[in-house]
C-alpha cells in the first residue's frame, strides 16, 4: 500500500520554466493544509507517554518472522525476496515463517515496546542469518516503495559495491518519511547502511530497562539501546536470552513507532531530534524545563 495523499510520497512535480530544477514559482505553490508538529519541551512523557504504536506500519528486513509465536502476536503481512528462472529478484507474498529465528526475535522486541504497531516481515536472509546484497537491496527498495513508517534493519553488509545503492535507498526513504533504524555491526568493521546519516544507527548498552536508551555524542553510532541478555522470542514458541546490536535496534524501532503514533507528522529529522532530547543522558525530569544540552 503506497500513500500518495501526503506531500512527501507524491511523484516529483514537473519542471516549471523560469526557475531552476526542483523549484516552484510562488504562483504555482499549492494551497493545501498540512499539520505541523512543533517541538516544545521534550521529555519521554511528551514523546511517547500513553502511546502504543497504533497505526504505525513497521517492516522488518530479516530472516522472516514466526507469526504465531506468542511474543510476536501475529503479523500484518509477510513477503519473501526470491529469484526467477532468469535470476531476477521478485518480492512476493509468503507464509510467515523463520528458519533462523533472528527476525522472530527482533519482531518480539518491537511488539514488547509498541504492542499495537502493524508488523510486516520482509525476508531477505534466505539461508539462516546470511543473504545476498542484491536481495537486501530488493527488500529495502520494496519497503520504501510501500511507504512503511519504520523499517527495522538488524543487519548490514560489509560489501562496498553495495554501498552507493544502499545510500540512494536510504536517502529515498528519508525523503518519503520512511524511518530506517539500522544496527551497527557486532564487530569493529565498516558496514552499511548504519553508517549513513539518513538512518538512525543503534548499538548496545547493558542496562536491563527496555525503554532506557542513550545518545552517543561521538558517532557514527547515534544511540545505545538494550542489547545485552535481551529476552526475546525463540523458534518453536520458546523464550530465550540473547545479546547483540541486532536486538538493541528493535528497541529504538519500537520507540520510534510509539513517538510517531503520538506525533504523526514528525519528519525523520524531527524524530531523530526527539530521540536525542528524550534520551536518558540528555532529558531532564518533567517540570525542570525540558531537555538539557551538556
Amino acid at each position: 500500500m503506497t500513500d500518495t495523499g501526503t506531500p512527501w510520497r507524491r511523484p516529483p512535480r514537473d519542471h516549471f520554466p523560469g526557475v531552476p530544477a526542483w523549484s516552484m514559482p510562488a504562483s504555482a505553490m499549492p494551497e493545501e493544509r498540512f499539520d505541523v508538529s512543533p517541538l516544545g519541551t521534550v521529555t519521554p512523557e511528551w514523546a511517547w507517554g500513553g502511546a502504543d504504536g497504533s497505526g504505525i506500519r513497521v517492516c522488518l528486513l530479516d530472516s522472516g518472522v514466526e507469526a504465531d509465536h506468542p511474543l510476536v502476536g501475529g503479523l500484518d503481512g509477510a513477503v519473501d525476496v526470491i529469484a526467477d528462472e532468469d535470476g531476477s529478484l521478485q518480492v512476493v507474498p509468503t507464509d510467515p515463517v523463520d528458519n533462523a529465528g533472528h527476525g522472530t526475535a527482533c519482531a518480539s522486541v518491537i511488539r514488547s515496546v509498541a504492542p499495537a504497531a502493524l508488523l510486516t516481515s520482509a525476508r531477505v536472509l534466505s539461508s539462516g542469518k546470511t543473504g545476498s546484497g542484491a536481495a537486501l537491496l530488493a527488500g529495502l527498495g520494496w519497503a520504501v516503495e510501500q511507504g512503511f513508517d519504520v523499517i527495522n534493519m538488524s543487519l548490514s553488509t560489509t560489501r562496498t559495491d553495495f554501498r552507493a545503492a544502499l545510500r540512494d535507498l536510504a536517502d529515498s526513504a528519508y525523503f518519503r518519511r520512511c524511518v530506517i533504524v539500522a544496527s551497527a555491526h557486532n564487530m569493529p568493521v565498516h558496514s552499511y547502511p548504519w553508517r549513513f546519516p539518513s538512518v538512525i544507527s543503534v548499538a548496545s548498552h547493558d542496562n536491563p530497562d527496555p525503554m532506557t536508551y542513550y545518545y552517543n555524542p561521538a558517532p557514527p553510532v547515534e544511540f545505545y539501546a538494550r542489547g545485552v541478555r535481551v529476552p526475546v522470542a525463540g523458534l518453536g514458541g520458546r523464550r530465550i536470552l540473547t545479546t547483540g546490536n541486532s536486538f538493541a535496534t528493535p528497541h529504538i524501532a519500537g520507540i520510534c513507532a510509539l513517538i510517531l503514533s503520538k506525533h504523526r507528522w514528525l519528519t525523520p529529522f524531527q524524530l531523530k531530534s526527539v530521540l536525542y532530547l528524550a534520551a536518558e543522558n540528555v532529558a531532564v525530569p518533567e517540570g525542570d524545563g525540558g531537555a538539557r544540552v551538556d
